[in-house]
């Protein structure tokens, strides 16, 4: 499969950027559709992984906070997992931390997935949470 990651490229991207969200975090997951949705999307900026036939198989969003970047929403579809996607919108993401002077970019891991974010160069900073039922930790990593 081949898949381009990159910024969304309009509206529509947007939205099926958000449906992939849905397919995975409420599908898959069982976590209410309203603890996905919080209305910060607007503000975002969405990445996107899109295969050869334009459907995004890959997304995660940045919010700039002062000095911070903080990533979310990372989510890859089932049929497009352990190809390398999720480090590889990672690698942009930490690309757009750097354009922004961005000092550090956090996020909110699920348990299972920290040691993606560790081959990343993210480290845990927090104890286990709950999060919409799922357990997480908090994650950092260091731009300067």
């Amino acid at each position: 499969m081949t898949v381009t990651v990159r910024s969304a490229q309009g509206p529509r991207e947007i939205a099926d950027a958000i449906a992939l969200r849905s397919a995975v975090f409420v599908d898959e997951q069982g976590v209410p559709p309203e603890e996905d949705v919080d209305g910060r999307d607007g503000e975002a900026l969405h990445l996107v992984a899109v295969d050869e036939d334009g459907t995004v198989v890959g997304t995660c969003r940045l919010l700039t906070d002062g000095p911070t970047l903080k990533l979310g929403r990372m989510a890859v579809a089932a049929q497009a997992r352990r190809q390398g996607i999720g480090l590889r919108l990672l690698d942009l993401a930490d690309a757009q931390a750097t354009s922004a002077g961005a000092q550090r970019i956090v996020l909110g891991a699920q348990v299972s997935a920290v040691p993606l974010y560790e081959r990343a160069g993210y480290t845990t900073r927090s104890d286990v949470f709950l999060d919409a039922g799922i357990e997480h930790v908090w994650m950092e990593k260091q731009r300067a």
